[in-house]
């Protein structure tokens, strides 16, 4: 559930959780119960987010802003990185009968 920022007249401001569906909503103020509207206060949380969620946001502001350049996207990544290659590097293992295991991959999942 999101929290919002609210502005009472009287008591200043506060926070409180609430539905998305609540969002444009007044909130009731926790010091004198009057009703409050919705402010923006300060920059949303991100705390919360999972890295690599918070990295693909951060990337993508960037790259709003300032695209990067073929060259420079080509520095960034050297070679045999795997994420830009068409096949990601995969660790195989072979045992002597030829059978293969990819450790990495799914190691509850027998292969065929």
């Amino acid at each position: 559930m999101p929290v919002y920022d609210y502005l009472c007249g009287d008591c200043g401001p506060f926070t409180d959780m609430r539905p998305m569906s609540e969002c444009d909503e007044p909130g009731d103020c926790p010091k004198c119960a009057g009703t409050a509207p919705r402010a923006i206060l300060r920059a949303p949380n991100f705390f919360c987010m999972p890295s690599e969620r918070r990295k693909a946001h951060a990337t993508n502001e960037r790259s709003a802003n300032a695209p990067k350049t073929l060259d420079q996207y080509k520095a960034s990544h050297g070679p045999g990185c795997g994420c830009c290659s068409g096949k990601p590097s995969r660790l195989v293992n072979k045992t002597k009968s030829g059978a293969k295991s990819f450790p990495t991959a799914r190691p509850w999942m027998i292969s065929h």
